[in-house]
């Protein structure tokens, strides 16, 4: 069982998009509850230059899902928001969520969490920083960790030959905030995801000249089909068809819209259409279409100076390279013979449990095609049905099955790589979670009565 004791709390580590689900759920059950945030603010990543040193946000930055999908279901966007917000409104939005729901008093700003270990008797030992002092501990029931995958920079692995003499300038994207940086710079770029995209087209704007790397192609995806919003059309509906149906739509849809990204000189994507985790772009083509973008492979040496070879042979003279080489799953707090993320693998069951370690659970560790908000808002609530004792979970040896199922089919459906280790699809995943929480339910029995969502209960009730 994992359900709590009287008078047990729940530990939420982080105030990102995810930890503050997870306290409005808890808050809603009246499960009692600390969340420790590092920085002053909420928000996580989508708070620009977050005083945490976490936020990955660059000033132009923008959402690449829209306004409808990423809303909590519990408290929509305001409706004069624009279909994609920025990251000021988006931050905006979190602050008045945290507001609406009297959450920002139950957070503990400025404090580090610094380990947290197995405590025995199905606790947990909390050590906690407040601002910078000496750490102090508490005792847990259990640990909802929410701190984020997208704030530990990867860089290339192993770095390319010659890098440590480059006379140049290296950073990674985690760090780029202005395009004032770029000015009259001969940039290079490297990578295909999102963050590439909206860098290169940023810098083709203001640098010198701008150079964009890939080691391979990807389908880049416009943020409008037919003056839509792109990800509309990926409706529950569609989502239940057979795959190769859905892709036909799409490749259907983008042709129309787009085109086959050769054309525009991008190297042929190595991998079907929703393969991949998506670029998604309205501008990133026209750039290059207009020369102000010139495509290359990928970086093969730093051969001396301020000269790159790329893996065609050719070179290029380079003031400033910008990795944009995905992150490290990492969790600084957690000893490795209690969760590990080699290779950003983390086994966990649906996503969401640890298997070995009753009471610790994952908020918001994926990657879904589409937005992480309403699905850490339902992981939320499948967690307090567990943490009240309305569901249980499948033993151990079912939860081990499940898990290497789901890791042989995402294996089939998407690219191996370091990036798709946490890829759910949207629709999909959400039904999966709420057949989990009815399942537990049934397997708790007739007292396994399930919360209704929890932004409609009263403080206490069941």
């Amino acid at each position: 069982m994992t359900a709590l004791r009287e008078g047990q709390r729940v530990c939420v580590i982080g105030a990102g998009s995810s930890g503050i689900a997870s306290c409005q759920v808890l808050a809603a059950r009246g499960i009692p509850f600390d969340c420790f945030e590092k920085g002053s603010g909420v928000g996580g990543n989508w708070r620009y230059r977050n005083d945490n040193g976490m936020s990955s946000a660059y000033r132009s930055l923008h959402i690449n899902t829209s306004r409808g999908l990423m809303s909590y279901a519990t408290f929509p966007m305001p409706e004069d928001y624009p279909d994609y917000p920025s990251h000021f409104q988006i931050a905006t939005y979190f602050d008045d969520y945290v507001d609406h729901f009297g959450l920002r008093d139950r957070i503990r700003f400025a404090t580090e969490v610094v380990r947290v270990e197995p405590a025995g008797e199905g606790e947990w030992e909390v050590s906690f920083s407040e601002g910078g002092g000496q750490p102090r501990s508490e005792r847990y029931g259990a640990v909802l960790v929410a701190n984020g995958h997208h704030w530990d920079p990867r860089w290339p692995e192993p770095p390319f030959p010659g890098s440590e003499g480059f006379a140049g300038e290296q950073m990674h994207a985690h760090d780029y905030r202005e395009p004032e940086m770029l000015d009259d710079k001969r940039v290079l770029v490297l990578g295909i995801g999102n963050s590439a995209c909206d860098i290169a087209v940023e810098s083709s704007r203001s640098a010198g000249s701008t150079f964009l790397a890939m080691r391979r192609g990807a389908w880049v995806i416009p943020k409008y089909l037919q003056g839509r919003p792109t990800d509309e059309a990926a409706s529950p509906a569609l989502a239940r068809l057979p795959l190769a149906l859905q892709r036909r739509f799409f490749a259907r849809a983008l042709k129309v819209a787009a085109g086959d990204p050769a054309s525009y000189g991008l190297p042929e994507p190595d991998h079907k259409l929703m393969e991949a985790h998506p670029t998604v772009s309205s501008e990133l083509l026209p750039r290059i279409g207009h020369g102000e973008i010139a495509v290359r492979p990928n970086i093969a040496s730093f051969p001396g100076g301020r000269r790159i070879r790329f893996s065609d042979g050719s070179e290029e003279e380079i003031d400033l390279v910008i990795y944009c080489t995905g992150y490290r799953i990492s969790f600084p707090f957690l000893d490795e013979q209690v969760i590990r993320a080699q290779d950003n693998r983390v086994t966990l069951y649906r996503r969401v449990v640890s298997v070995d370690n009753p009471g610790l659970y994952f908020i918001g560790l994926i990657q879904p095609l589409g937005a992480i908000m309403p699905i850490a808002e339902l992981q939320s609530e499948w967690v307090a049905d567990l943490l009240e004792g309305k569901a249980v979970l499948p033993d151990a040896a079912t939860m081990g099955r499940v898990i290497e199922r789901e890791d042989r089919r995402m294996a089939k459906r998407y690219v191996a790589s370091k990036r798709h280790t946490i890829q759910v699809d949207f629709h999909p995943y959400m039904r999966t979670i709420r057949r989990e929480r009815t399942r537990g339910a049934r397997r708790r029995g007739p007292r396994g009565l399930l919360a209704r969502r929890s932004h409609e209960l009263r403080v206490g009730a069941g």
